[in-house]
């Protein structure tokens, strides 16, 4: 009878350090493989949606500019009713989003060499220049850096 009972005890033992470990180096390795390419996609999509807001950003400005017949002194008109019959808006679905890195978007008017307006998001930094997850996101180019005639 005490027999049964030991080995029954026995078999209802947990694992061993020995196993623990191996499972915890396995984990590990599995961490340090795929964790960097999952926060490079992570950026990645923070820069992606950074441009989607700013080309949404560049349509309401032009929708406002063809009602109003100018552009908004800032963001904020597009959403706030402006004194103003023509004012048909608002130019955006919900309040001027903030960039990705929860940072309101850089508005210029008039924009830089000759453009109309510039919008700008300076990336996970917050400072105007830099290359990888610290690129600046413009109006005026893609996120592969190539020129597009916008704004």
């Amino acid at each position: 009878m005490k027999r049964r009972q030991y080995e029954k005890r026995q078999k209802q033992q947990g694992f061993t350090l020995i196993e623990l470990l191996i499972v915890i180096v396995i984990l590990g390795l599995l961490v340090g493989l795929v964790g960097p390419r999952m926060f490079r996609k992570v950026e990645g999509a923070r820069q992606k949606t950074a441009k989607a807001q700013i080309e949404l950003l560049c349509t309401a400005i032009d929708t406002f500019r063809l009602d109003m017949r100018r552009l908004p002194k800032n963001l904020d008109e597009l959403v706030t009713k402006v004194d103003d019959p023509r004012w048909e808006g608002p130019y955006l679905p919900k309040k001027v989003p903030l960039d990705p890195w929860g940072r309101p978007y850089v508005y210029k008017v008039p924009g830089d060499e000759g453009r109309d307006y510039d919008i700008i998001s300076y990336g996970l930094d917050g400072t105007s220049g830099g290359d990888g997850e610290n690129k600046d996101i413009t109006s005026w180019e893609s996120l592969e850096g190539s020129a597009e005639a916008g704004g």
